[in-house]
């Protein structure tokens, strides 16, 4: 059975992005502390790991064309919050460390969330769920 599980992105700077997602109070896998050619971010508790990749490497072993995240969107990645605040908190650090908001904050009474982009355009959705008020079908 699966252990891990991995989605991989392109960057056009490593060190760049991982100083965006450390400013964004993410960390990184061990596996790859000291590699120029990836890093894991962690994803939670769950073993979920964003893998970043410089571009030329990720093109290497997907043989394809990286997406124009200038022009369209390839992948929204959603992650979760513990509350309204930190939602908008780390769109206030997302912007601080460069990124930009592409959603603004948007209250549905059970679901508060906002989005941004990262260095790379690459789109990242922020959550906080309350779901004792999620509404029953």
């Amino acid at each position: 059975m699966t252990k891990e599980f991995w989605l991989n992105l392109p960057v056009k700077d490593l060190k760049k992005s991982k100083e965006f997602f450390t400013t964004l109070g993410f960390s990184f896998h061990p596996r790859h502390q000291n590699s120029d050619d990836a890093a894991g971010l962690l994803i939670g508790n769950s073993n979920v790991i964003v893998m970043l990749f410089p571009e030329s490497t990720f093109k290497s072993f997907t043989k394809n064309d990286i997406a124009d995240t200038k022009q369209g969107t390839e992948v929204l990645l959603s992650f979760d919050a513990e509350s309204k605040e930190e939602v908008d908190e780390m769109l206030e650090k997302a912007v601080k460390a460069g990124g930009t908001i592409y959603g603004e904050p948007h209250d549905q009474g059970w679901m508060y969330g906002a989005g941004f982009t990262d260095l790379d355009g690459h789109r990242w959705n922020v959550l906080y769920m309350d779901m004792s008020k999620m509404p029953k079908e």
